[in-house]
């Protein structure tokens, strides 16, 4: 027989797809899954799209790195809203989403057998990308309200580990990392001289008064610290694939290379949108922030119902919460059943590296609230009889 990469047989299916496959099995089924907003872009995007298509120039290709606009609103924004000055000693790239920029940063710092540092629950992407690189995942466990252990975190580093990656606010959980907690990640990644990569694709969204940090603003971390950002929750572009990072200049070259040979450059008309998009700014986001705060609140006052088997750990940020359920049944067959027998789907927990026990995350922001407030009765109406 003609033969499959052992390698790929050892990465986990993505689960999106997965459950995608039974929703439209079962039509009618609302979707708790899927970690996208449900508003569109600012309509500023038209304007720089229509100044884009009409430059013959920029249907040819385009510069690895991003779009000098774009790059040049990349710079001021991080200078204004992550307190991140760009100099002589670090970049920006502009990739195809987060998740190309994580893959490309791991090209370029870890051979295979190299170890990266996980948090529990994490990114399922991330842990796929790290397999697919033949890298190993290092697991760490969180606390119960899914906040970092820094000893546990200690004692998982070797000579073969060559990040932390952390994700705040996080996706699946919801929990934001305190400054403190990320200043002392960042502080124990220099001291045994890896990188810290922190993705911060959800920085916008935060509640109950907690504030997003960004450990690239700390002083004298430009040499080891990775930030990734992403356009497709805050701005609603998910579908158009704009992320971008910043990276020490050493790692400049090295993810061109990977950049180069795998997209050759971001999609310009995405760029283009993007540049619209960071026109209108972080209060674009904020102006659905409000709505989505009274969606998260509805989301917990009717999840307290099942409060005597279902934990909801308080986290304040993004648009999840990861519920702890007292049932010894399998997640997976549990989100079967309620997508076919109660028309609500949620993601099973095992897909965050939660093996241990019963965990579904559910996301609060792709519907409206009328959508999400029908969903989430479905969930408990068939956790109640389920389990």
């Amino acid at each position: 027989m003609i033969c499959l990469s052992e390698r790929m047989q050892n990465v986990q299916s993505p689960i999106i797809p997965v459950v995608g496959d039974l929703i439209r099995a079962h039509p009618g089924t609302i979707s708790l899954g899927q970690g996208v907003v449900h508003y569109g872009p600012p309509p500023q995007i038209t304007r720089y799209l229509s100044k884009i298509l009409s430059d013959p120039e920029n249907h040819k290709y385009q510069a690895v790195d991003g779009i000098a606009p774009l790059r040049e609103a990349i710079r001021a924004k991080l200078q204004a809203e992550n307190g991140i000055a760009l100099g002589s000693d670090r970049s920006v790239v502009v990739t195809a989403g987060a998740n190309m920029a994580f893959m490309n940063v791991l090209l370029s710092i870890a051979d295979p057998d190299d170890e990266i540092i996980f948090l529990v629950p994490y990114y399922f992407n991330h842990e796929m990308a790290v397999r697919m690189a033949n890298c190993r995942p290092v697991l760490v466990a969180t606390d119960a309200n899914y906040q970092p252990d820094l000893e546990a975190i200690e004692r998982a580093v070797t000579s073969r580990s060559r990040a932390v990656v952390t994700v705040s606010p996080n996706n699946p959980t919801g929990a934001v990392y305190g400054e403190d907690m990320l200043r002392r990640i960042n502080e124990l990644c220099r001291r045994h001289e890896m990188y810290h990569i922190s993705d911060e694709a959800y920085e916008y969204f935060t509640y109950d008064g907690v504030s997003h940090f960004s450990p690239g603003s700390i002083k004298d971390s430009q040499n080891h610290t990775i930030c990734l950002y992403s356009l497709s929750k805050a701005y609603g572009l998910a579908s158009w694939r704009i992320g971008y990072m910043v990276v020490p200049q050493r790692l400049v070259m090295p993810i061109r290379k990977a950049q180069d040979t795998i997209l050759i450059c971001p999609a310009v008309v995405s760029q283009a949108a993007a540049v619209g998009a960071m026109a209108a700014g972080r209060n674009y986001c904020r102006g659905w922030l409000g709505e989505m705060s009274n969606v998260r609140s509805m989301v917990l006052e009717q999840l307290a119902a099942i409060a005597s088997y279902c934990a909801v750990p308080a986290t304040q940020g993004a648009f999840y919460f990861l519920l702890r359920i007292d049932t010894s049944k399998d997640p997976m067959s549990i989100v079967e059943q309620l997508v076919r027998d109660f028309g609500v789907a949620a993601i099973p927990g095992g897909t965050f590296g939660m093996t241990r026990g019963c965990y579904l995350r559910i996301s609060y922001g792709a519907l409206s609230k009328q959508s999400v407030e029908e969903g989430i009765g479905r969930l408990v109406n068939g956790l109640n009889t389920i389990v």
